[in-house]
């Protein structure tokens, strides 16, 4: 099988195991599907991170608004009283005025901050340094991961308006957010290997050729962004081992030269 080292501009973020003569639709397809799935899992635990700490998120029209703002308007968070966290809660007021405050108690806190660091470490990519390949099973395994313990602590689920509850129904609205410049939407997305664009109706093996035992860097990117840099000659680490070895090799000649001399002198 062949080893894909998957990178969005020059950074490595997972490897990812196929045969050459796999069709490349395929190919694409999957590998956005991971690069999208590892962002997704990104986004659930930073929204985690926040429940853990301050509750619930408000509806949409309490959201930004202080106590006094809402009590002005007469507005009311109707789900806070059907989605209180297994065990009770105490009062943490959310700085940004998101979530409700309901902070679940120390050991629900321990529930979901462990599903995070599991779910984190599925799909990190200093796997790729550990040649640990990533597929999309096992994205779905770090997001399952994180329902379950969002479903422990509210068994009775999060309101449908909670961010977590709209990405775990795949229904999240990420427009006008950082996250929509990250996601690759797979109807623009492109694949690129050694300058070439590895384009739809192909098999794999017309850009890697026939070797099935061969580990290659191919890059990811969306259609208006451009052919993406060319991998370098050589990497960081190799240059400055060429470099330490030519500033070894002038001292070696320095050390001869005067060992010449010195002889030469004796000579007369």
């Amino acid at each position: 099988m062949v080893i894909l080292n998957v990178k969005r501009g020059d950074e490595s973020l997972f490897l990812y195991e196929t045969s050459v003569n796999t069709a490349t639709d395929t190919v694409i397809r999957e590998l956005i599907s991971v690069f999208n799935g590892r962002l997704k899992i990104q986004r659930l635990c930073m929204e985690i991170e926040e429940l853990a700490d301050h509750g619930t998120m408000l509806p949409a029209e309490m959201i930004g608004l202080n106590d006094d703002q809402i009590e002005e308007l007469k507005l009311k968070d109707s789900f806070a009283d059907r989605c209180i966290p297994m065990g009770g809660f105490t009062f943490n007021k959310d700085p940004l005025c998101r979530r409700n405050g309901q902070q679940p108690n120390e050991a629900m806190r321990k529930v979901l901050t462990k599903a995070m660091a599991d779910a984190k470490a599925m799909v990190d990519k200093k796997l790729v340094k550990t040649s640990s390949n990533l597929t999309l099973k096992i994205v779905e395994e770090a997001i399952n991961i994180l329902r379950g313990a969002v479903t422990i602590v509210y068994p009775m689920k999060l309101p449908p308006h909670d961010t977590i509850q709209m990405e775990f129904v795949n229904m999240e609205d990420l427009s006008g957010t950082q996250a929509s410049k990250e996601v690759i939407e797979p109807s623009k997305a492109q694949l690129w290997f050694a300058g070439r664009q590895v384009l739809p109706g192909k098999q794999l093996s017309e850009y890697l050729g026939n070797n099935d035992k061969t580990k290659v860097v191919v890059k990811l990117n969306q259609l208006g962004e451009g052919p993406p840099g060319r991998e370098q000659v050589m990497t960081e680490q190799f240059r400055r081992q060429m470099m330490a070895a030519e500033y070894r090799r002038q001292e070696e000649l320095k050390l001869l030269n005067r060992t010449i001399k010195a002889e030469l002198c004796h000579v007369k």
